[in-house]
């Protein structure tokens, strides 16, 4: 029997997803996943929706046009199966974070302090030697996030989110802030199979490596405060092929702004 199309509408997650999906033998024979990505704003060509046999997407609302998910649900064979699936998405290891566009993996505190016109020694000592306790509230800034990532599980039956608080203290779930590593990928997948009624991966999955490529490093201060066990100052991690402290990476980030430049990730891999 052929495989129907199951097409995958999700940011950067779909490709990790996909591949553990297919971990799993049951879906592996039913369906052949395609994925489109909806924060680049791909195109579905009408073919793929009315061949497709299930339609699994992360939540876009009606400002999305012709790519929100009511849209293209409405597009699709009257029997094929959809699913709202987990958009994963948690600042607990970085409160810090920002998305402004601009710059990428945005860190509001240096940001502040690089607009101040500050030399670099100086900036790199209030960020890394100075209480960030005194400057923001830490406490207030994890219940926020874990305030909007509730609302934003209530939209899908793929429960994952008090996976996360069960378990971000002791290990590092995510690599980014919208990267969550291996283990919560697995977790997700298998509550998406089991809401197919699909058996279970039957093995290990590979993440792509191109997602693998960076580990957002996180403040030690940070990871004093929350009780982390992972993220101390000694702490490296993996920076497009390289071993970097928190310390360096800081530093990196701080030379990039000063110099004016934008592409942070290409500043990152010029090395």
């Amino acid at each position: 029997m052929a495989r129907q199309i199951c097409i995958l509408h999700a940011n950067c997650q779909g490709e990790p997803l996909a591949a553990a999906l297919s971990a799993s033998p049951d879906f592996a024979a039913a369906y052949a996943p395609r994925v489109y990505l909806n924060y680049a704003r791909q195109a579905i060509p009408q073919e793929d929706l009315d061949a497709c046999g299930l339609f699994l997407y992360q939540h876009l609302g009606p400002e999305w046009g012709p790519l929100a998910s009511g849209e293209l649900l409405a597009r699709l064979p009257k029997d094929c199966r959809s699913l709202c699936i987990p958009n994963m998405f948690f600042r607990g290891s970085w409160p810090l974070w920002s998305g402004a566009p601009g710059f990428d993996y945005r860190d509001i505190y240096l940001d502040h302090l690089v607009d101040l016109g500050l030399p670099a020694a100086d900036i790199l000592h209030v960020y890394l030697r100075t209480s960030l306790a005194a400057k923001y509230d830490l406490a207030v800034l994890l219940e926020e996030t874990i305030e909007t990532e509730r609302k934003r599980q209530a939209r899908t039956p793929v429960a994952y989110f008090d996976f996360v608080l069960e378990r971000f203290r002791t290990q590092p779930l995510f690599l980014t802030v919208n990267h969550p590593g291996p283990d919560l990928i697995a977790h997700a997948a298998a509550g998406i199979l089991a809401e197919l009624g699909c058996a279970p991966m039957a093995d290990g999955f590979a993440l792509p490596p191109e997602y693998l490529a960076f580990e957002l490093p996180v403040h030690p201060q940070v990871a004093e405060a929350y009780g982390l066990a992972y993220g101390g100052p000694d702490a490296t991690y993996n920076v497009y092929g390289r071993r970097m402290r928190f310390e360096q990476y800081a530093a990196a980030y701080t030379d990039c702004r000063l110099r004016g430049l934008t592409d942070f990730i290409g500043y990152l891999l010029a090395g």
